[in-house]
C-alpha cells in the first residue's frame, strides 16, 4: 500500500505520519519523486480500509493498493515513477536509470592475470566505458572448467581500477566472501545461477553496495522481480535488473535466447533500472553488436559487453568475447543508434598509459 501525499506536504506532517503508522505495526518507508512524496506502507494491509487511511490527514491526496506480490520492486510502489541507481567510481557518480545516458559495461569472463586485465581495463575506457566487469569466482557449469583466481583475482581489479578509474563490477557467489568483494567492487553482481540464492539475496541486501542482479537461465519475469524484492525487503534500494538470456528449446545457433521483450515488460512492472548482456544472451562474438543496438532501441539503460585482448585463448567464454578493437567499432555503432533516442553522450576518454 502506498500512501501519496499531496505537493508542498509539510516534512512535519510527513514523519507524524510515519510515525503514526509505524505505531500500527507497519513499515513505512518514504519515498522522494519528483514533484511529491510517498509513503510506502509494508507489512499487513490487507485489513487495512484506504478510506480511512486518507483521513488521517488532509495532505493525504491518495492511498492505493499494491496489487503486484513484488511490493517495493513494483512500479506501483513509486507511483508510476522510475528510480535510478548511484554507483561512486574513482571518476565521479556514475547513474543508471530510464531517464539517464545509457552505461557500458566491458571486460573479460574472468580476470587471468594483472597485465591482461589492466590492458583491458583500458581500452575499454579509451572506447567509453564506465565500469569494468571481471569475475574473480566463476560459477561453471563443468567443476572441472576454470573456476577463476579467487581473492587473488579481487587485487588485480583493484589495480586496473586504480589505473583507469573505471568502476568495478564482479560477481558473488558465497556470502563468506563478501566482505573482501566488497571493499573492491562499486557494484556486486549476483549471477544466473544464485539468482533465486535467498540467503546471499539476504545478505547483499544488508549492505549498502548496488546489487546487479542476472535473470536465471529458467526464470519467469515475476520470479526475477521476487528475487529483487529479498534485497529491497533487506535495505539496500540500489538494484539493477540485468537480462542475459533463457534456456529455450533451440541452442543450436546461439547460447541462449536473450529476451529483449524483458525490457518494455520490465518498464511497465517495475521501477528498478535495466541492463542487456548480450554476450551471455548470445554465446556468439558476431551476434553482440545486433543484439546491443536491439537492447537500445527497445529502451535498455546499461549494457555489459564481454571484451578480451585474445579471445581465442580466454579461460573462459572467448567465442562470446570481443576484441577491443571490435568494441571499439562497437561503441562507434552504439552512438549512432543512441544519441537520436536522446541516451548516448560521448564517452570515449583517453586513458594515461
Amino acid at each position: 500500500m502506498i500512501v501519496v501525499m499531496k505537493v508542498g506536504s509539510p516534512e512535519a506532517e510527513i514523519s507524524r505520519l510515519t510515525e503514526e503508522f509505524t505505531s500500527w505495526g507497519l513499515s513505512p518507508e518514504k519515498i522522494v519523486g519528483k514533484h511529491k512524496v510517498v509513503i510506502g506502507l509494508v507489512g499487513e494491509t490487507a485489513a487495512m480500509d484506504p478510506l480511512q487511511i486518507q483521513e488521517c490527514s488532509n495532505w493525504i491526496e491518495q492511498v492505493l493498493r499494491v496489487e503486484q506480490p513484488f511490493k517495493r520492486a513494483s512500479r506501483e510502489y513509486r507511483h508510476g515513477e522510475a528510480s535510478e541507481v548511484p554507483i561512486s567510481t574513482p571518476n565521479g557518480v556514475v547513474y543508471i536509470g530510464e531517464h539517464h545516458p545509457i552505461v557500458t559495461v566491458a571486460g573479460p569472463c574472468s580476470v587471468e592475470n594483472e597485465e591482461m586485465i589492466i590492458e583491458t581495463a583500458r581500452r575499454v575506457k579509451s572506447a567509453g566505458a564506465q565500469f569494468l566487469r571481471g569475475g574473480a569466482y566463476k560459477p561453471r557449469t563443468s567443476p572441472y572448467a576454470f573456476q577463476g583466481h579467487g581473492e587473488s583475482a579481487l587485487g588485480l581489479l583493484a589495480a586496473a581500477r586504480e589505473a583507469t578509474g573505471l568502476g568495478i563490477i564482479t560477481e558473488l557467489m558465497d556470502a563468506a566472501d563478501l566482505e573482501p568483494l566488497a571493499e573492491v567492487a562499486d557494484v556486486i553482481q549476483i549471477g544466473a545461477r544464485n539468482m533465486q540464492n535467498f540467503s546471499l539475496l539476504k545478505k547483499v541486501g544488508a549492505q549498502d553496495k548496488p546489487i546487479l542482479l542476472k535473470r536465471g537461465m529458467a526464470a519467469t519475469i515475476e520470479d526475477w522481480l521476487m528475487a529483487a524484492e529479498y534485497i529491497l525487503a533487506a535495505g539496500n534500494p540500489n538494484v539493477i535488473l540485468c537480462e542475459r538470456g533463457i534456456r529455450t528449446f533451440d541452442r543450436q545457433y546461439a547460447r541462449n535466447t536473450l529476451d529483449l521483450s524483458a525490457i518494455p515488460v520490465l518498464r511497465t512492472l517495475t521501477h528498478l533500472p535495466i541492463m542487456i548482456d548480450p554476450s551471455h544472451g548470445t554465446g556468439r562474438a558476431e551476434y553482440v553488436p545486433a543484439m546491443a543496438m536491439a537492447s537500445i532501441a527497445a529502451g535498455t539503460d546499461s549494457l555489459m559487453i564481454e571484451v578480451h585482448p585474445n579471445p581465442k585463448k580466454a579461460l573462459s567464454d572467448g567465442p562470446q568475447s570481443l576484441t577491443p578493437d571490435l568494441f571499439d567499432e562497437l561503441m562507434k555503432n552504439l552512438a549512432i543508434v543512441g544519441k537520436p533516442l536522446g541516451r548516448w553522450v560521448e564517452q570515449r576518454q583517453p586513458v594515461a598509459v
